[in-house]
C-alpha cells in the first residue's frame, strides 16, 4: 500500500508536470459556500456568496450530497447521495467536469471527502458495501488518480475533516448498511466512533459513547477550537430524550450537550447539518425531519430553539452562520434568530459547505 509520503516524493519528480490550471476562487466570484440542489427535475452544485447569492451553477448527474472544495484552486468535488458511485471534480470557471472518481470495485463513496493542507490529496470516505466496514480513499489531485486508502477504523464513516495541524478526523456512523437500498442491518449492536488519524493515516485517538448511547450514530463534524462539535441520529428508542450535540478534543472523553429537557424531543433525535462560527462561540444544529434549528454556545449551552420547514445545510462565514432550506432559503443565524437572507429557485439539500 503506497504511503502519502512516497505519494509526494514522486508528485515532486514528476506528477505536478499535469496539475491542472491554477485558476483561484476569486477568479469565480470568491464563493463563500458551495451547495447542491435540485432545481426543476435537474440536480446541481452552486458557488454562492455569503448573503447566499449563486455566483455559479453546474449540473450534476444525480442527486448530490455534500462537496469538497480544493484550499486555492477553484475545484469542487461534488459527492454522490450515500451510497454512491461517483464524485465529480469540477472546473468552478468553465463547468467542466475535470474528472469522475469512481471507487473500487466493492466500495462505495459516503457522501463527503477533504483536501489536505497544500491540496495535494483528497480523502473520500468510503464503505466496503458488504459490510459497511469503513475505509478512507486517497487520490492525488495533479490528475486525481486514487494512489491508497485507510482504514476508518469503524463502521459507516460519513463526515471527515482535516484539523488544522494536518490530523484528520472521522465520524465513523457505526451503521451497516444494505449496498443497494440503505436498509439499516445492524442497529441493535451498532457501535459509532470518533477516530483521529495522523497526515500519514494513523491511528491516534479514537473514542466511543457509552454504553447506553451506542444507537446515537455519528453523522456530521464541526472544527471547534483543537476538536470538533459532532452531530448525531438516535437510532433507538423514539420516547427516550437523547442529546443530538456532542464535543470533543482528542485526549480527552466526549462531552454530550443536551438541551433542557422542554426541548429534548424538539429535534426528533435527528440531527442533519452542524456549524461552528470562526469565533468558536456559537454552534447551529439542524434537523430537516423536525423543521428547527437549534443554538448553542461554544461550550454546548443550548440558547435557542427557531422553527424553519426542512431547513438542512449549515455553515460558518466569518462570525456568523447561514442556513439552506429545501424551499430555496438561505438565511443568517445567530442571537437575533433566523434572517431571510435569500431565495433560489434551487431548493437545497442537505448540506452547506463553506471554502473558508
Amino acid at each position: 500500500m503506497a504511503t502519502r509520503r512516497a505519494f509526494l516524493a514522486g508528485l515532486a519528480s514528476g506528477l505536478s508536470a499535469a496539475s491542472l490550471p491554477r485558476v483561484s476562487w476569486a477568479e469565480v466570484g470568491s464563493p463563500a459556500f458551495l451547495a447542491a440542489g435540485k432545481l426543476g427535475d435537474d440536480f446541481v452544485l452552486h458557488g454562492l456568496s455569503a448573503a447566499g447569492d449563486s455566483l455559479f451553477e453546474i449540473g450534476l448527474p444525480a442527486r448530490g450530497h455534500a462537496a469538497a472544495a480544493h484550499p486555492s484552486q477553484a475545484l469542487a468535488v461534488a459527492f454522490a447521495r450515500r451510497p454512491g458511485t461517483f464524485a465529480l471534480v469540477l472546473d468552478c470557471l468553465t463547468g467542466v467536469t475535470r474528472h469522475r472518481l469512481t471507487p473500487p470495485e466493492g466500495r462505495q463513496f459516503n457522501g463527503h471527502g477533504a483536501f489536505s493542507m497544500d491540496g495535494s490529496l483528497l480523502m473520500t470516505s468510503e464503505v466496503v458495501a458488504e459490510g459497511s466496514a469503513g475505509r478512507i480513499g486517497l487520490w492525488e489531485t495533479a490528475a486525481f488518480t486514487r494512489i491508497a486508502e485507510w482504514d476508518s477504523h469503524g463502521i459507516g464513516p460519513h463526515d471527515i475533516r482535516r484539523l488544522a495541524d494536518g490530523r484528520i478526523v472521522v465520524a465513523n456512523g457505526g451503521i451497516e448498511t444494505d449496498p443497494g437500498d440503505r436498509t439499516k442491518l445492524n442497529v441493535d449492536v451498532m457501535r459509532p466512533n470518533l477516530s483521529l488519524l495522523s497526515p500519514e493515516g494513523a491511528l491516534l485517538d479514537q473514542v466511543e459513547l457509552e454504553d447506553a448511547l451506542h444507537q446515537n450514530s455519528i453523522r456530521h463534524l464541526a472544527l471547534l477550537g483543537d476538536g470538533v462539535a459532532f452531530a448525531m441520529q438516535w437510532e433507538g428508542d423514539p420516547f427516550e430524550p437523547v442529546a443530538q450535540l456532542g464535543l470533543w478534543v482528542p485526549g480527552a472523553a466526549p462531552v454530550l450537550c443536551p438541551p433542557p429537557d422542554d426541548q429534548a424531543y424538539a429535534m426528533k433525535g435527528y440531527a442533519g447539518s452542524i456549524a461552528v462560527s470562526s469565533a468558536s462561540d456559537l454552534i447551529a444544529l439542524t434537523s430537516a425531519p423536525a423543521g428547527v434549528v437549534m443554538l448553542f454556545n461554544g461550550a454546548g449551552q443550548w440558547l435557542a430553539t427557531d422553527q424553519r420547514a426542512d431547513v438542512s445545510g449549515a455553515a460558518a462565514v466569518g462570525d456568523d452562520l447561514r442556513l439552506t432550506d429545501g424551499q430555496g432559503g438561505v438565511w443568517g443565524y445567530g442571537h437575533a434568530g433566523l434572517m431571510p437572507l435569500s431565495r433560489n429557485a434551487t431548493l437545497w439539500d442537505n448540506h452547506l459547505i463553506a471554502l473558508a
